[in-house]
């Protein structure tokens, strides 16, 4: 009886360690896949909040948009996205994301890039700022497990989403810089010519990137948007 209540246990123990463990592994990106999805079916709608050049500390160091699913579920039907930093920060309507940029992190290093998409999105070396002619070249999300998909990629997830039409919007010191998606592609890791050749472009684009499919690193999904 006792070794039978031992094994019980010890099963009990299994089983919710490995509810945990999915839990942990898939909840973040369930939680932005039916956050985006109940916001559809309630029809609610971001806006970009008009607001003062300089920001204060909080709002700089906070990352506004889908967090609280309770806004999701119950909110306004118009909801406002405020600039992480106005000095330098993206937003993206129609996934209700916004999120500080941290300018000239090297993609090639994951000791300095990864720490930094922990906070926000990064800007990659090489590549131009908004309001000149080349590739701006934006990178979040570069795990290689899915349960790290809630740490490194809250504000990309969504990406795949975005379609021809789209607005997305950059703040880059104390200006709005508007770009409407004009196509997403699939592409090897090992395709970096988008960035190797960011300042030889006539013309202005804005490029996002994140890894394809969610929480691989496999191959990269890359939005393009040029100028509104």
């Amino acid at each position: 009886m006792l070794r039978f209540l031992i094994l019980r246990t010890i099963g009990n123990f299994l089983v919710l360690f490995a509810i945990f463990g999915i839990i942990a592994t898939f909840g973040p990106a369930l939680y932005y896949e039916v956050s985006f999805r109940v916001s559809e079916i309630r029809g609610v709608r971001y806006v970009i909040a008009a607001v003062p050049k300089i920001q204060t500390a909080a709002a700089k160091s906070e990352n506004t948009g889908v967090s609280n699913f309770a806004q999701v579920l119950a909110g306004p039907k118009v909801q406002e996205l405020i600039p992480s930093d106005t000095d330098f920060s993206i937003l993206i309507p129609k996934i209700g994301a916004s999120a500080k940029i941290f300018p000239n992190v090297d993609p090639s290093n994951p000791n300095q890039f990864l720490p930094i998409l922990l906070q926000g999105v990064a800007h990659a070396a090489g590549s131009v700022f908004p309001g000149m002619n080349g590739n701006i070249y934006l990178f979040a999300h570069s795990t290689d497990n899915f349960w790290d998909v809630g740490r490194y990629n809250a504000v990309f997830y969504l990406l795949k989403d975005l379609k021809k039409g789209d607005d997305v919007v950059i703040f880059y010191k104390n200006q709005r810089y508007n770009y409407v998606v004009q196509k997403t592609q699939i592409v090897d890791p090992s395709n970096v010519s988008y960035l190797v050749n960011s300042q030889k472009q006539n013309k202005q684009q804005l490029i996002l990137q994140t890894c394809w499919p969610p929480g691989t690193t496999f191959q990269r999904l890359l939005v393009f948007a040029s100028p509104k």
